[in-house]
């Protein structure tokens, strides 16, 4: 027996919300991941729908009564869920790169495992690093701001109205230009450690020509970046988590 509310609801709005809501759950990080079941991210995208389309009946367009039209109106919904899926998962990629960036730094690039969080091939830093961030943002109660975005974006991308590709654009290119410079900065200890750690191997191997620098400085080298991982890990996930919330609070205008 369905609730009053479901029998008298216009199945098309619900099914035009579930467009834009299904698209974005299909790209925003942790809800796409590999290891969710497409049954639990198909039942997220409906209950979402379920909630919304009361809520939105009001600003929803009607059926267009042409194929044609309603083909167009579908596929910009579509658009507008990527987008809102994709900002994101650009975020998220920040730290994908802070920690390809250490790896590269301190000789970890040989040690590769399949990333669970961007479903490829990454290094065991970057690897690392997302799955912890993933893990985070889950029990800071932030992946609350994406669901929240999903509703909020009606405000700024009306249902049924031409899709702002500027806008999608100009957003797109600030969070990549943001999340690359937040993974370098988180990426800067590492740095230093390697500029320093490969000044003193070399100016040791100048003094002392007989030592063997390789198997010396190497072994040094990832001692050393793991001592300062240890030191500097709870300050890279506390300073992305800063930052990736900002990038959230923008896209619900907070």
């Amino acid at each position: 027996m369905l609730p009053p509310w479901l029998a008298s609801a216009d199945l098309f709005s619900l099914f035009l919300v579930f467009v834009r809501v299904g698209t974005a759950i299909a790209v925003l990080p942790g809800f796409s991941a590999a290891y969710v079941a497409v049954r639990v991210r198909l039942a997220l995208a409906l209950a979402l729908s379920l909630l919304l389309a009361p809520a939105l009946a009001g600003s929803l367009p009607a059926m267009p009564p042409s194929p044609v039209a309603m083909a167009l109106l579908i596929v910009g919904e579509a658009l507008v869920g990527a987008f809102l899926g994709l900002i994101p998962r650009i975020a998220m990629a920040a730290l994908h790169a802070a920690g390809t960036f250490a790896a590269f730094f301190g000789s970890f690039t040989s040690a590769v495992v399949q990333d669970a969080v961007a479903d490829q091939q990454s290094s065991t830093l970057a690897g690392f690093f997302l799955t912890a961030g993933m893990v985070l943002v889950f029990v800071t109660d932030l992946h609350h701001l994406m669901l929240r975005a999903l509703a909020e974006s009606y405000h700024v991308f009306a249902a049924g109205g031409p899709f702002a590709s500027g806008v999608a654009a100009e957003g797109v290119g600030r969070t990549l230009t943001a999340a690359f410079a937040l993974g370098l900065q988180l990426s800067a200890p590492f740095l230093i450690v390697s500029i320093a750690s490969n000044v003193a191997v070399g100016l040791l191997g100048r003094l002392m020509p007989q030592l063997p620098v390789l198997f010396f400085g190497l072994p040094a080298q990832l001692s050393l970046h793991i001592w300062v991982l240890m030191l500097a890990f709870s300050g890279v996930m506390i300073m992305f988590l800063n930052q990736y919330s900002e990038i959230l609070g923008e896209m619900i205008g907070r």
